[in-house]
């Protein structure tokens, strides 16, 4: 099933959000209209008779390096939910390109000139801004969602892995591989680390075992450095060898390796944190331990919006999951600052595009299409991916199509907010 309906008064004020076939009959009857497409938001055309009874709802999130999950509860039912895609790594690949680029001018043009950069001074708090667009992101889709639910009160996963606990070195038996809170830190650690595959024959969907790369019996500890996953007849056949006795050498020193996505987590999470306080809402804290553990007593498959709707205390015994299809969010950016495009080489090439928006259209912006003749006449729904000043545009359709149209056949659908979308 699809996420309910936002619903926004006469004077754009939240109500409660709807189910589908309820905005469907009031859009049906004329009372409301389309306010905004992502997420799909309904505005009443005429006041109600009194003040309506709005029902508070809590957002949920579950921060993550590459994908962050969303989700909003009212009560015990879930009723929306979303996964924001971050482009941190495309982020991260552009700000090399320029660097190469300019340090390959300076030493074309200006041999004589050390580079500047050790000299600058970072502000007390900064983060790379591969790290600190998924912050950003996040914070967005807070607002955006404060604007169109009544939200008082958020869910944050704040620590992936209770360290702490994960240390526990009395852990043993039953306990340490189904175990409470404390068994859930360690496995899903672990799963996280390597990938959820057997470390031994590479084999998924499989029951794995939590296994020690060095046995107890040969003076192995319980440390996480010491631990892996390996299915149940890999784990019979190694037995009380080491991992190198077994012919894995390379399973010791992979387990010393950091979690590179566990590090952008943590290294954004007390910001992200900071910026949920600063809304003036009641901010829930938990730990990664604590939404796996929830998630499996409530028998939910795993995916980011299941564990944003499992984060925290808060989540009650029963859950009641009435949507099951979630948004689809990648972040894109609002284009490029860049006067002058290179080549592959680093020489200017072209010059800087001036023109923002012709008749009304801008790139990225959601348009419906009819093309009246041609190989692809009929209507399409798709992004702009270039616009040109005689007027005809081209977009890119749901279906990957690349389609050329004349403005005057098109009808903006919502403008480009630096996100793209799947429902």
């Amino acid at each position: 099933m699809s996420n309910y309906v936002c619903v926004l008064d006469t004077q754009k004020a939240p109500q409660t959000p709807v189910h589908p076939a309820v905005a469907r009959r009031l859009l049906t009857a004329k009372a409301a209209a389309v306010f905004k497409r992502f997420p799909f938001t309904i505005i009443l055309k005429a006041a109600g008779p009194g003040p309506l009874f709005v029902r508070q709802h809590r957002l949920k999130i579950d921060p993550g390096s590459k994908t962050t999950g969303l989700a909003l509860l009212d009560g015990d039912k879930v009723v929306w939910i979303a996964e924001l895609t971050h482009r941190g790594q495309r982020i991260k690949d552009a700000l090399e390109k320029r660097r190469a680029i300019r340090r390959g001018r300076r030493q074309r043009k200006t041999r004589y000139r050390p580079a500047r950069f050790d000299n600058r001074r970072r502000p007390e708090g900064w983060l790379p801004p591969s790290l600190q667009s998924r912050v950003c992101n996040v914070m967005t889709w807070v607002r955006r969602l404060r604007g169109l639910c009544a939200i008082t009160a958020l869910s944050q996963e704040l620590v992936r892995f209770d360290m702490q606990l994960m240390q526990n070195p009395e852990i043993a038996g039953v306990e340490y591989q189904q175990g409470e809170l404390a068994g859930y830190e360690v496995r899903e650690y672990l799963l996280e680390k390597w990938h959820r595959t057997c470390a031994y024959c590479g084999k998924k969907e499989v029951p794995l075992e939590v296994e020690h790369i060095t046995p107890r019996s040969r003076g192995g500890s319980n440390r996480v450095s010491n631990l892996t996953l390996a299915c149940v007849p890999c784990n019979q056949k190694k037995d009380k060898q080491t991992a190198a006795e077994f012919g894995y050498p390379q399973i010791q020193v992979q387990a010393r390796l950091p979690l590179k996505d566990a590090a952008a987590v943590n290294a954004t999470r007390w910001e992200l944190y900071h910026a949920l306080q600063a809304t003036g809402l009641s901010v829930e804290t938990s730990t990664g331990g604590r939404t796996k553990y929830n998630r499996t007593r409530l028998g939910l498959a795993k995916s980011h919006w299941a564990d944003a709707a499992c984060v925290g205390a808060s989540t009650p015994e029963t859950l009641v999951v009435s949507a099951t299809r979630p948004l689809g969010i990648t972040a894109l950016g609002h284009g490029r600052r860049q006067v002058v495009c290179t080549d592959a080489h680093g020489f200017p090439r072209g010059g800087p595009g001036r023109v923002k928006r012709v008749q009304g259209f801008s790139t990225r912006d959601i348009v419906r299409l009819v093309q009246p003749t041609g190989k692809y006449h009929g209507v399409h729904v798709g992004r702009l991916t270039g616009i040109r000043v005689e007027g005809r545009h081209s977009l890119k359709t749901r279906e990957g199509q690349e389609i050329t149209g004349k403005a005057s056949n098109m009808t903006l659908v919502q403008r480009g907010d630096g996100y793209a979308y799947t429902s």
